[in-house]
């Protein structure tokens, strides 16, 4: 909702990153709606009105976290109160979370998240089958589809099938070289194959991706014929955290995937190496050649970046946009590539597509875009004092009629 429209804030804070337009204030106290991320933005095919949905809750990974969504009619300015997305609110543990909408050639509207079964090992946030509802008035109202099952990996996945592998899509998806719909999503390995390292939440991951084969002629989500890749092996990343015990251990997560004007596919990984790494697919994801450290250009200077997520967008005359941190996890007080509290400043950079490259996509000088300056807001994990300063781009970009926005959570 815009801001003269919203009840008292729980802070006034959220003003410090300087925002055009407002989506959501969460009221004071805000309860079950403190924590806001994960925000996914859209254009409805029949009335071209933004179709906004997120993860909210009490706190990051509260028992309560749900989704929820909310559209605006006049390009962004204003926005309706949020309404529960169906399905997404089935009690402790069990609701939806992390979704993602996809708009059908056919009009047609499908909406997936993760939603746990009640059975998990590394976290109810991640282990979870892949509900799906649908809309077919705009996004107005919402029908169940029924859940979809993630691809198992014998070498990633628990042994018992009742344990759903850890996954989340965190980016909208994009068309590839053949107009197919395409996600990129992580994969966590379950803790029977990886145990958790004893410094900290770095479970082993990897990137993957979906893709939908029909979804454009608007079937049924029982109907729905997905591809998923790679074929091969996930795409993964060398993780430098006890090495004793790390054979082959991984931390390539949250892909963010582009199309280069060649077709093939572009895509950026958090890791935790103090840097972006990237991997370039030229048979539609299929195969992906191995992980490298994404750098300014073919030799020049990495692109540094913690253990956040750095999302890269396409713009519509095929530039690039890559969000990120521009240091190495060492600055601004905090001590290393894997403490969340180096999630600040947040930088961006102009990319242009160089074909005859060895990474095909060379970076200008890093801008500065905004600083939380350390402050913090908003709920935090949940403890007594609360509140976080880290700008985690959990974010997307909307382009039409000559604007493009980048809406996002002010905090994690």
């Amino acid at each position: 909702m815009s801001v003269k429209d919203s009840c008292e804030c729980y802070t006034d804070d959220w003003n410090r990153t300087k925002p055009d337009k407002v989506l959501y204030l969460p009221p004071f106290p805000a309860g079950p709606m403190a924590d806001n991320e994960h925000l996914i933005v859209n254009f409805m095919p029949q009335s071209g009105d933004m179709l906004a949905t997120w993860t909210t809750g009490s706190y990051e990974a509260a028992a309560d976290t749900h989704t929820v969504y909310s559209r605006s009619c006049d390009g962004g300015s204003t926005w309706t109160p949020p309404e529960i997305m169906p399905g997404t609110n089935d009690g402790p543990y069990l609701s939806g979370r992390w979704g993602f909408h996809v708009v059908s050639r056919s009009g047609r509207v499908y909406f997936f998240f993760n939603r746990c079964s009640g059975i998990w090992d590394v976290s109810f946030t991640s282990n979870g089958l892949m509900r799906c509802v649908y809309s077919d008035d705009d996004g107005r109202t919402w029908q169940s589809g029924g859940d979809i099952n993630i691809r198992r990996r014998v070498e990633y996945d628990h042994d018992d099938q009742n344990v759903p592998p850890g996954w989340i899509v965190w980016q909208p998806a994009i068309r590839d070289g053949k107009g197919r719909w395409l996600v990129g999503f992580t994969r966590w390995s379950s803790t029977t194959k990886f145990p958790f390292p004893k410094e900290g939440f770095h479970a082993d991951s990897r990137s993957e991706f979906m893709r939908f084969e029909n979804l454009d002629d608007g079937p049924l989500p029982e109907d729905l014929k997905i591809s998923w890749l790679p074929e091969g092996d996930s795409i993964s990343v060398p993780c430098p955290v006890e090495p004793e015990r790390s054979r082959g251990y991984s931390l390539g997560e949250e892909p963010a995937v582009v199309l280069l004007p060649d077709e093939r596919l572009f895509v950026v990984m958090r890791t935790r190496t103090g840097e972006i790494w990237y991997s370039v697919s030229d048979d539609d994801g299929v195969t992906w050649r191995e992980a490298e450290i994404l750098r300014r250009s073919d030799g020049g200077e990495p692109m540094l970046h913690p253990k956040s997520p750095g999302p890269l967008y396409r713009l519509d005359d095929g530039r690039y946009l890559l969000f990120f941190h521009n240091h190495d996890g060492t600055d601004y007080g905090a001590d290393g590539p894997h403490d969340m509290d180096a999630r600040r400043p947040m930088f961006f950079s102009v990319g242009e597509f160089k074909p005859d490259a060895h990474q095909a996509i060379w970076f200008g000088e890093p801008k500065l875009l905004f600083d939380s300056h350390g402050v913090k807001c908003g709920p935090g994990n949940g403890s007594p004092e609360g509140g976080r300063f880290w700008l985690s781009m959990y974010s997307c970009l909307t382009q039409r009629d000559g604007e493009r926005i980048f809406w996002y959570p002010d905090r994690k």
